[in-house]
């Protein structure tokens, strides 16, 4: 069992930034890949970054790419979401999500084994 909790979300304005945490505790950190979904108000939940259990590939949603990095520290069983340039259309529910490995496109929800309770970003224009 992996337990996930997020931090650092709250409202910001557009442009701005905000970095999210996601805390493991629970088995091996390093035995998964790691995740960040959202959720906004009335939409299905979509994938927005992932990275492998070394840490050593990333990928992104093409709605994030060059705006977002997703990072991790293996030693401290965090990841981390770096967002810049906010949009308001970046509003949502952010969740952490852990599963066995990343794929060509990321990380698929069907394969995620933990989620955490998420964090709400909101973003003001």
């Amino acid at each position: 069992q992996v337990q996930l909790v997020e931090s650092g979300g709250g409202l910001v304005q557009a442009g701005g930034s905000l970095t999210l945490s996601c805390a493991a505790s629970g088995r091996t950190f390093s035995g998964y890949a790691m995740g960040w979904f959202r959720q906004a108000p009335g939409k299905e939940r979509e994938f927005v970054a992932a990275i492998s259990r070394s840490g050593g590939r990333t990928y992104y949603a093409d709605s994030v790419k060059g705006r977002f990095a997703i990072s991790r520290d293996n030693a401290k069983n965090t990841v981390y979401l770096q967002m810049n340039s906010l949009k308001p259309e970046d509003t949502a529910v952010y969740y952490c999500a852990a599963a066995p490995y990343t794929t060509n496109q990321g990380m698929g929800a069907g394969a995620v084994l933990y989620w955490g309770k998420g964090t709400l970003v909101t973003v003001s224009s």
